[in-house]
């Protein structure tokens, strides 16, 4: 393609390396990670230079790319193509080289699968990361600790239930000193919180949307995180667990005690409506969403706006 400055006829053509580099910034905005990715950068120095401009990788966001996976019995439960690993490893090389540490937020789909060697390339190149969505650790929970060791400045995370929450959170506390939100996307038991109420007693956000929580967890919670600003537990299957033999029960309405308790929240926000079709996709999905079966992006939503995609 030729973009040269000559004059001919009194018409004058510019060489693409002569273009302003604010102007290509703002068209660039306009692309995708995909589009940004696709080589662009290799045009000329000038479009090399507009595509690693810091404004447009303050955010890296990958939660439209999806592993082409199958379930399996054994840990880490799912098998991932070795296609899709391959074009994940492509598009976090290209997108890390470009973005030359500036990325401050990091988007992962819930059905995209990171390997640990996914993991480990990003925290080493991803320095300044404050907010990570991260909803799938099936391949990268014996690593994770040493990416968080990484990341001082995160404040936010995202991510599923897990068995061996103490260390993680411990690692949270220790490194990451301005940590202020976390989202846990699965049931949420008296272990975790009691994980939160060790390490992490100045929590000020904390949702738990979609899950499985039993009502002393909650009360438990409240009565501890007493740093807590906001609590989300909008369309949880929240249960009572009462002495055996009686069976659990779900709570289908919150009770003066608890009512009391979230008084000094900012914000409580809840949603138990058997008319709601979130609360009774929960319901149904027993608290273990399979968000695969709703439409594309749901699982992306949060009544905390900090915390939606």
């Amino acid at each position: 393609m030729e973009f040269r400055e000559i004059e001919e006829c009194g018409t004058v053509r510019r060489r693409w390396e002569d273009m302003d580099i604010d102007i290509l910034v703002k068209i660039f905005q306009s692309l995708t990670v995909f589009e940004l990715t696709s080589g662009i950068a290799h045009v000329c120095s000038t479009w090399r230079l507009a595509a690693c401009d810091p404004f447009l990788w303050r955010t890296l966001d990958l939660s439209m790319l999806k592993s082409n996976f199958i379930k399996i019995p054994l840990e880490p439960y799912v098998y991932v193509h070795g296609h899709s690993d391959k074009t994940l490893t492509q598009l976090l090389k290209i997108s890390l080289n470009l973005s030359r540490g500036n990325i401050t937020s990091l988007f992962f789909h819930f059905n995209l699968y990171v390997s640990e060697d996914h993991l480990t390339y990003t925290a080493q190149r991803c320095p300044r990361l404050k907010r990570l969505v991260l909803p799938a650790w099936n391949r990268v929970e014996t690593v994770m600790i040493k990416a968080i060791e990484l990341w001082k400045d995160l404040e936010s995370l995202t991510m599923p239930s897990i068995v061996n929450s103490p260390r993680l959170v411990q690692a949270i506390a220790t490194n990451c000193r301005k940590f202020s939100e976390l989202k846990i996307m699965g049931p949420f038991d008296i272990y975790f919180a009691s994980s939160l109420v060790t390490y992490l007693p100045t929590l000020k956000v904390l949702s738990l949307r979609c899950s499985m929580l039993s009502k002393d967890t909650l009360i438990f919670v409240l009565d501890n995180l007493c740093c807590l600003e906001a609590l989300n537990i909008s369309h949880c299957l929240l249960i009572e667990v009462p002495p055996p033999p009686a069976p659990r029960r779900i709570v289908r309405q919150l009770d003066k005690t608890i009512l009391e308790k979230t008084s000094h929240l900012h914000d409580f926000l809840a949603c138990m409506s058997d008319t709601c079709i979130m609360c009774q996709n929960t319901t149904n999905d027993e608290g273990l969403m399979r968000w695969y079966k709703y439409d594309e992006g749901l699982w992306k939503e949060d009544e905390v706006s900090s915390l939606a995609l």
